[in-house]
């Protein structure tokens, strides 16, 4: 069995503190691979800022080109919306037998895990690997046998920050990989004055 990290968000867009954490945490734990799964836009959340899902798809995918042991994936697109995380682990588990995934996420969402849709399932069935994120502190003791914190170096590295150097006509460079640069300028500064 393959183990197979599951880092799931928005890429909007992907960025260098992204790819670091993967890996961070590829080359400190048992995972094999780490698949970036691409959230799709929230019908019931519309957001400006959010870039179309497939051209986010196309932006993780060449961001990792090159990058062992980490790829893209649109598994959710094909999910009913809003997907919740424990339909995306079933729905993953049923179509890739021969892997044994695993769930990463920052220390902000577990902290707020009690109130995630069935939570409790995805616990007793799905190993997760916790990594650090600022303001949200977890004493790794106190995690479940199947949790486990991973001790990872924190990024100063936001999509927001992107976002918003570029609509100041601000430079990317060092945020995002340089194979993306001008496609995450040219994508983010339409519609702008």
């Amino acid at each position: 069995m393959t183990e197979t990290g599951i880092f799931g968000g928005s890429f909007n867009p992907i960025h260098n503190g992204h790819i670091g954490l993967a890996d961070d945490i590829l080359h400190s734990t048992r995972l094999e691979e780490i698949w970036f799964m691409v959230s799709p836009q929230n019908p019931l959340k519309q957001s400006s800022s959010l870039l179309d899902d497939e051209k986010r798809y196309e932006l993780v995918q060449k961001a990792l080109h090159g990058h062992r042991g980490l790829s893209a994936s649109n598994h959710e697109f094909s999910l009913p919306k809003p997907s919740y995380t424990w339909e995306t682990l079933q729905s993953l588990s049923a179509a890739w037998r021969d892997r044994r995934f695993s769930l990463i996420i920052g220390a902000d969402n577990w902290l707020l895990f009690n109130r995630w849709y069935r939570h409790e399932e995805i616990l007793s069935r799905f190993h997760i690997y916790v990594y650090p994120r600022p303001g949200s502190t977890i004493d790794p003791l106190s995690l479940p046998e199947n949790v486990t914190f991973t001790n990872t170096r924190l990024y100063d590295v936001s999509s927001t920050e992107v976002r918003r150097r570029i609509a100041c006509g601000e430079s990317i460079d060092g945020l995002v990989p340089d194979a993306i640069v001008a496609d995450v300028q040219e994508c983010y500064s339409q519609g702008k004055d």
